[in-house]
């Protein structure tokens, strides 16, 4: 892992300092004494919901600055080659949660799960949330679910000890609702009930996510936060849109948008970050505590993906590869940077590690443990990594530099340390290289569960970019 800056920019004297001025010192102090002896460290894993790779200003973004989410880099690890499980978000958090390729389960391969409400995580299936509780972690999800709702099922069901959010794909950021009639069902839920708060759904999910450090913090019991944000998820609505909200007749909202409102989108966004960030502080939990900030898959209309091509549903670099910001100041050097190649399912296990528990071993992960090596303790490994989408009608392989593509009838080799923008095409040159890729991917798919011939994503949406 190459280290730019050194300094951890924490130390005793300032961590103490700095909560004596917020008349937290003494017990700041305990903590801290209780963190180097080997607390368990909190978790805060922050997933933004069709951010592209380049929507932030420490990714590329130059029409507007995100300082907060940003900071995590500069005070952290910047991963600079991640990418989601899928290039639609409802598979990509069946592989984060489940930390196994979502081919492996009935609800991965329905994309998206939203067409076919009666498909969900099995709620014996053990779980990242549910192996962390295991471990001794209180746990919460706040904001987006999407992997099914009904009697018996859905995030209680599944590990988290309480759920503030939406089942669904997205909602109205102020009416939260789906259908466009005011007082249509909420999907906005406490837990398994409907919740009448009102205001903006970022804004509210930020406050949620701040109640939740502070009742961990009253506790004295680590705290495993999944804080995952709808936005920039349509429809197109910023802060101060909510006069424009009853004019909303289809929630993709394909009249709506630009980038004037994608950009306070994502300002709201960050806002909300640097308010959990602030919290953090205030309580002293920053020391000891994992946050972890990515996006569910590429982005979508108005975003930037450069300098990768293709956006969300596409299993180009700009379809799956994410912004990745991990703060750890306890055990990751301030300014860390790694080439590490790394998947959404990858962090169940490397998570369990840091929180001192495992995966079940009935239900082996397909991710790796990565913690040596965001930590500096091992070196960067190679990686083979397969994705498929839409019944194959898209396949690729990344295997160590090289990546098999295939868009509907085209197929491609690429060598991405060579041309990350997927331009330079190697197959005929390297025509053993892209038969045996190409094999190795035919090989996986055959482990994997087959797309249902009713399924949703059966034979639907072949791509035809070339």
């Amino acid at each position: 892992m190459n280290t730019k800056d050194s300094k951890s920019g924490w130390s005793r004297r300032k961590v103490l300092a700095g909560a004596a001025a917020t008349g937290l010192g003494a017990g700041l102090a305990s903590w801290t004494q209780a963190a180097s002896a080997g607390a368990k460290p909190n978790i805060i894993w922050i997933m933004a919901d069709d951010l592209g790779y380049a929507d932030l200003s420490f990714t590329g973004q130059r029409a507007f600055k995100t300082p907060h989410i940003d900071s995590l880099a500069h005070d952290g690890l910047f991963l600079r080659q991640s990418y989601a499980n899928s290039a639609v978000c409802s598979a990509t958090r069946t592989g984060l949660i489940t930390g196994r390729y979502q081919h492996r389960l009935r609800v991965g391969l329905e994309e998206p799960i939203g067409i076919n409400a009666s498909l969900h995580i099995p709620p014996e299936h053990p779980t990242l949330p549910s192996q962390m509780r295991k471990a001794g972690y209180r746990t919460a999800l706040v904001g987006k679910w999407h992997l099914g709702e009904g009697p018996g099922i859905g995030p209680l069901h599944s590990g988290y000890d309480r759920f503030y959010g939406i089942h669904t794909g997205g909602t109205d950021y102020f009416r939260h609702t789906q259908g466009s009639t005011p007082g249509s069902a909420s999907p906005l839920f406490e837990d398994e009930k409907p919740s009448g708060d009102h205001g903006y759904l970022t804004d509210l999910l930020t406050t949620r996510a701040i109640n939740e450090l502070t009742a961990a913090k009253a506790a004295q019991q680590p705290l495993f936060l999944s804080l995952h944000y709808t936005a920039p998820h349509w429809p197109w609505e910023g802060p101060e849109d909510e006069a424009l909200t009853a004019t909303l007749t289809n929630m993709q909202h394909p009249d709506g948008g630009n980038l004037e409102t994608y950009r306070r989108m994502v300002l709201a966004l960050d806002a909300g970050v640097g308010r959990v960030l602030a919290q953090l502080q205030k309580l002293g939990m920053a020391h000891n505590t994992i946050v972890i900030f990515t996006s569910d898959n590429g982005g979508e209309r108005f975003s930037d993906t450069w300098p990768f091509i293709g956006a969300k549903t596409e299993l180009l670099e700009g379809g799956i590869r994410v912004p990745f910001f991990m703060r750890w100041p306890a055990r990751i050097k301030r300014g860390s940077r790694s080439e590490q190649v790394n998947i959404s399912m990858d962090w169940m296990p490397t998570l369990l590690a840091a929180a001192g528990g495992a995966p079940d071993p009935a239900y082996p992960p397909d991710g790796q443990n990565l913690l040596d090596v965001i930590t500096g303790a091992a070196a960067v490994r190679s990686r083979q990594l397969y994705w498929r989408y839409k019944a194959n009608a898209q396949c690729a392989l990344r295997d160590g530099d090289w990546k098999y593509l295939k868009l509907g009838k085209h197929e491609q080799l690429f060598n991405l340390a060579f041309d990350e923008r997927e331009r330079a095409n190697f197959a005929q040159k390297e025509p053993q290289r892209f038969a045996a890729m190409k094999q190795a991917w035919a090989d996986w798919n055959a482990t994997m569960l087959p797309y249902p011939a009713d399924s949703y994503s059966f034979g639907n949406n072949t791509v035809d970019r070339y």
